[in-house]
């Protein structure tokens, strides 16, 4: 028995110690690895946990579609280098419209022109575009409705989400059979149909430009030269597109020239004009057609309206081309300097103002102006110098 203040047992108090030093040892062992067990353990769990919502009225800012100053070649080289995410890609769930009658069919009417404004008459391309549309409408960060999608930020000149709604391309118009098409296709998306290959992407842009949101977004899918974006994080998940879509779409006066369904439910008249006098815009135009060419490729020298609307050459070029499979518009505000002849010098093809060129064999199409004289929003529509 062990007396108190007995200092035979444990002389000099050394044998405290080393019991206090290996019950020292022995606590932090059994830390360390009760500590490691857990990291173990609970690590996978997290790193495979579903990101969580964040508060509802906590939604991404939807930047508008604002470009940086590049070149085409260097915007490629830069989009080039941004990284393709595929983990976490995740295919869109079929979408039905839950509306009737003229409102859905205003619905298809406004899908069918952004994807044929944006992808021209080309089924995959239109699709593509079809499915970012529905991805917005069941996203919170945009409107609740497909016409509301599209048309969001057209009041302004710059800064809307889809460029054809304020930049004057809705001044032209594609044949009646290009059209319809594009109709088939949106009534396909508003019935169940998806484009798989671009996911939940909210976002795109062609590869020649960088619009400045790029940057902050996740590339994850490429289709030929269009680039697809989703938010990163929980935005950017099947958790985020569960909003409901409204299926009552109204009528929207951007689309009553080409939409009989958006003009009688304004009050409209149904074969309503652009706005835009493609008369009041052009001069004499001279025609030239190639020698011995049987398709007719029309060559078109004018002489423009300095005063008249820059959309409006677009309009006045698809008057004077028709319905021909290649032609060539070009047009001059300074009439010194419209060329006389099919010989052209330096000067005057650099005081050229608008050009359209149509070459339907090619599957090309596209209007450029010379932004020296008129100032364009989207650099890809200014010619080169």
């Amino acid at each position: 028995m062990l007396r108190h203040g007995d200092q035979t047992a444990l002389p000099d108090g050394r044998d405290w110690t080393g019991w206090l030093f290996v019950l020292l040892v022995g606590a932090a062992v059994i830390t360390v690895l009760y500590a490691s067990n857990l990291t173990s353990s609970s690590g996978p769990r997290h790193a495979h946990a579903r990101p969580v919502a964040p508060p509802a009225d906590i939604v991404p800012e939807v930047a508008p579609m604002e470009l940086a100053p590049v070149t085409e070649d260097d915007a490629r080289a830069q989009n080039a280098e941004v990284a393709l995410i595929t983990k976490g890609f995740v295919a869109a769930r079929p979408f039905v419209y839950s509306g009737g009658g003229d409102a859905k069919a205003r619905a298809r009417d406004c899908l069918a022109a952004a994807m044929i404004y944006e992808a021209g008459d080309d089924a995959k391309g239109q699709q593509a575009v079809g499915q970012v549309v529905i991805n917005r409408a069941r996203h919170p960060a945009f409107p609740k409705s497909i016409c509301g999608v599209i048309f969001q930020g057209s009041e302004r000149t710059t800064g809307c989400q889809f460029t054809f709604t304020c930049d004057g391309a809705l001044n032209r118009r594609y044949s009646d059979a290009a059209w319809q098409r594009a109709r088939n296709n949106a009534d396909l998306m508003l019935s169940g149909g998806t484009y798989p290959p671009v996911g939940l992407a909210t976002h795109y842009h062609t590869d020649w430009v960088r619009p400045y949101w790029s940057d902050s977004l996740e590339k994850i899918a490429i289709v030929d030269t269009h680039l697809f974006f989703r938010w990163p994080g929980y935005w950017g998940t099947p958790g985020a597109f569960r909003g409901a879509v409204s299926g009552s779409d109204g009528p929207v006066a951007k689309l009553a020239a080409i939409s009989p369904l958006h003009a009688i439910a304004l009050g409209l008249p149904v074969d309503l004009a652009t706005g835009v006098d493609a008369n009041a815009a052009v001069g004499e135009a001279r025609v030239v057609t190639g020698a011995g060419d049987s398709v007719g490729r029309d060559t078109i020298y004018t002489q423009l309206d300095r005063k008249a609307a820059p959309e409006s050459f677009v309009t006045t070029a698809l008057r004077l081309c028709d319905d021909k499979p290649y032609c060539k518009f070009m047009g001059w505000t300074n009439p010194v300097l419209k060329p006389d002849s099919d010989a052209m010098s330096d000067t005057q093809r650099a005081a050229m103002t608008f050009s359209y060129l149509r070459d339907d064999k090619a599957g090309f199409e596209k209007a450029l102006w010379n932004c020296s004289e008129y100032k364009r929003d989207d650099v890809r529509q200014c010619m080169k110098r």
